[in-house]
């Protein structure tokens, strides 16, 4: 093996491990490391591979339920949809190389999420996005900035999955000037597959070989999982070489090989090549098994010359696969990739040593314990201090601010870049492909898809409001998991489980730890009460500039199912004459809310009470009335309140209301009270409808007509309010071009 390094202290330093991991990982070899061996721990023990900052704070979510087929600790979680069939979900972030590069680190955070899908043998059938861009309204260099990467974000989002044939059906798009600095990408995938036909990332089995299949290793992407456990600074631009290039046609053939291969028994274990790439696929899947395994690197096939043993192990090149296949398969399995037009290499074979062993030319140059890498993975219980802001932010209302009439802030409000219609993203978007979208973006709340093969509906739903993270990171990520489950039930589906992506600042900072160990527990907390348990996600941190952290981000995205593809609920009007209500209670609740962020020009305040009693009573009558088709349409009140809601159920529908909600403050139409939904309903079903409601609050509080929105004391013509809403964007995203 190579000789020991020269310069230890610049090596740790350049790989970003400390001295006492360096004691550490002698202790674990027995003697000194070499340059690959330092290269595996560096990736390993990332931030990005070994959650060691996270880690403590993430045990104890709720991970279980009848119809969860396999939690956290997969390349994705299942869950049984009925019928023999199987949803497989996650969402990952790709921020870091999405800020540097926006259209390859956007497009390979979609083709990496969607191969953590199909490897557990699912078909990609839906992908969902959650987008958080800086403020994207000035004319200076930091808007303009920000634009640019709110188009290159979105290009390479679409340029990818519509290469794939994957429908993108919705997501969410935020803006704030806490991500100047850190744009966040945040992918969401979700596949079929037959329920007993789920494979796992696992290296089973003494003598079985070890197949390495997909596109060319070359350089691009070195040091990508480390460079994303690492803070932004000026210099950061010169990481543009971090950044991985993605091929969606090589991942379209990759794909289809898989499925082919999957249908066959030749498959052991199959691991995806993501962060840290070949290091960490052949990790997990040893460490899985509790297995060894040899790899000869030099048959790796290579896209580029004069490639050493380190950069084999640390590149991250897209499209790759690493399979462990049972012994004699081999010339089958090449066969079926060759067909595809992809390599296909074997390239080792498990063992039971218990080490990674690893040989160029014949010559071993790296030999390392599996076991320790993971388990003995750094663990830091970071210090932790509640963040001094809250106190100065906590009693702050609304009236402490100018008053300004409820025309003036609907005008503004309908023109927030939150509120309005984001069709110049989406329209990039296939949306229709595999003919089975019934819900898409624009369409408000839930998007939808229907599964053919036993005639359900899979709904689902990316969510988090940051301004309620930033004034109570544990209720804000509950409200998150809340408004998520939220918009699935509003859609007649009932929600049954979340991935989670959490978004955060510097770990080394204990303000920002506190908000990650806050907001863990209000997922934990939401999720237990609601019965969604979380099967997979992923953490993100360092998301920080010059010293300036993100808000506390903690993106939910929840899948449910509605048992019937017919009957799918909308989220905008669908009829002139019908009945709307309002369910649930209202109350003057300002804290965090779109009124105060734009009208008053802060984020600050309480945040609205949570009562998950009355949440799933909400979700309950929603969907039990919509199996009765009692219903027209449902949409949750949220971000801009009441007012909001049925301006953007207007605008869709292109349909006017004529509204009158009982109000203590007539500013309470903007009130953002939780568990509350907008419900239309046909006259003839109102009697039948409102004998459900039971203990809910419930309020008759207008019909649908006309081509005015009508609310209270504020009025807009349909064409002034459509204009507003559909238009706003692309004025606003296109202004540099």
């Amino acid at each position: 093996m190579s000789q020991q390094l020269k310069d230890i202290e610049k090596v740790l330093k350049s790989h970003k491990l400390s001295s006492d991991d360096y004691i550490h990982i002698k202790k674990i070899l027995g003697r000194e490391p070499n340059l690959v061996e330092i290269g595996i721990f560096s990736a390993m023990w990332s931030e990005h591979c070994s959650y060691k900052s996270s880690k403590v704070h993430l045990s104890g979510f709720p991970t279980k339920a009848p119809w969860v087929i396999q939690g956290p600790g997969e390349n994705a979680g299942v869950i049984d949809i009925g019928g023999g069939y199987a949803a497989v979900f996650k969402m990952e972030s790709h921020n870091h190389p999405s800020f540097i590069e926006p259209y390859q680190g956007a497009a390979t955070g979609v083709g990496g999420i969607m191969r953590d899908v199909f490897t557990m043998g699912a078909r990609p059938i839906a992908n969902l996005n959650a987008l958080r861009f800086g403020n994207v309204l000035n004319d200076d260099k930091i808007s303009a900035h920000q634009r640019y990467l709110v188009r290159g974000v979105v290009s390479g989002i679409g340029g990818y999955g519509n290469c794939m044939g994957v429908p993108t059906i919705g997501g969410e798009t935020s803006f704030d000037e806490c991500y100047n600095g850190n744009i966040l990408v945040n992918a969401f995938t979700i596949g079929l597959a037959k329920s007993d036909e789920i494979f796992y990332g696992r290296a089973d089995g003494i003598g079985n070989p070890v197949i390495y299949v997909g596109a060319k290793t070359g350089r691009d992407g070195l040091g990508g999982a480390v460079m994303s456990s690492d803070s932004f600074t000026e210099e950061s631009k010169s990481l543009r070489p971090t950044v991985q290039v993605g091929d969606p046609f090589t991942e379209k053939l990759l794909l289809e090989a898989c499925l082919e291969l999957f249908k066959t028994d030749h498959v052991v274990g199959i691991q995806d090549m993501g962060a840290a790439g070949l290091t960490s696929s052949s990790f997990e899947m040893a460490g899985r098994s509790g297995s060894g395994m040899i790899m000869h690197l030099d048959r790796v096939p290579a896209r580029e010359e004069g490639m050493t043993p380190y950069d084999f192990m640390l590149s991250e090149s897209q499209e790759r696969m690493l399979l462990c296949a049972k012994k004699g398969s081999e010339a089958e399995i090449i066969k079926i990739f060759e067909k595809w037009d992809l390599d296909a290499a074997v390239i080792g074979e498990v063992t039971a040593t218990g080490n990674m062993e690893l040989f160029w030319h014949a010559d071993k140059v790296a030999e390392v314990p599996v076991n320790p890498v993971s388990e003995e993975a750094p663990v830091l219980n970071r210090p932790m201090s509640r963040p001094a802001y809250l106190d100065k932010i906590a009693n702050v209302t609304i009236n402490d601010f100018a008053k300004v009439s409820n025309q003036e802030a609907f005008n503004k409000l309908t023109k927030s870049m939150e509120v309005v219609d984001k069709a110049w993203i989406y329209t990039q978007y296939d949306s229709m492909v595999q003919t089975n979208t019934i819900k898409k973006g624009g369409m408000l709340d839930a998007s939808v898809i229907r599964i053919k093969e036993n005639k359900k509906a899979l709904a689902m739903s990316a969510d988090c409001n940051v301004r309620y993270c930033y004034i109570d990171p544990k209720g804000g990520a509950a409200a998150a998991v809340i408004e998520s489950g939220r918009n699935v039930a509003m859609s007649g589906a009932r929600p049954l489980a979340i991935t989670d992506c959490l978004n955060f600042g510097n770990p080394e900072n204990p303000e920002v730890m506190w908000q990650f160990g806050e907001s863990c527990l209000g997922i934990k907390e939401a999720c237990s009460a609601l019965t969604t348990p979380v099967i997979g996600g992923n953490v993100s941190l360092y998301n920080e500039t010059n010293g300036v952290s993100v808000f506390p981000t903690p993106s939910i995205a929840t899948v449910g199912v509605n048992d019937d593809e017919n009957k799918v609920l909308m989220s905008s009007f669908q009829g002139e004459g019908n009945t709307l209500y309002l369910v649930g209670e209202s109350k003057s609740e300002f804290g965090g809310s779109l009124y105060m962020k734009e009208i008053c020009g802060t984020v600050a305040g309480k945040l609205p009470e949570i009562d998950y009693k009355k949440e799933l009573a909400l979700w309950d009558l929603v969907i039990e009335a919509n199996k009765k088709g009692l219903l027209s349409c449902a949409k949750d009140a949220s971000s801009g309140g009441v007012a909001i809601a049925l301006a953007k159920m207007s605008a869709v529908s292109g349909l006017g209301c004529d509204v009158n909600m009982s109000v203590i403050d007539g500013r309470d139409i903007f009130a953002e009270s939780m568990s509350r939904a907008i419900i239309e309903v046909k006259p003839e079903n109102c009697a039948e409808f409102e004998d459900m409601l039971g203990s809910l609050k419930c309020e008759q509080i207008g019909t649908i007509g006309g081509d005015t929105v009508k609310i209270n004391d504020v009025s807009m013509s349909m064409t002034e309010l459509q204009d507003n809403y559909f238009n706003t964007f692309k004025r606003v995203i296109e202004r540099d071009i």
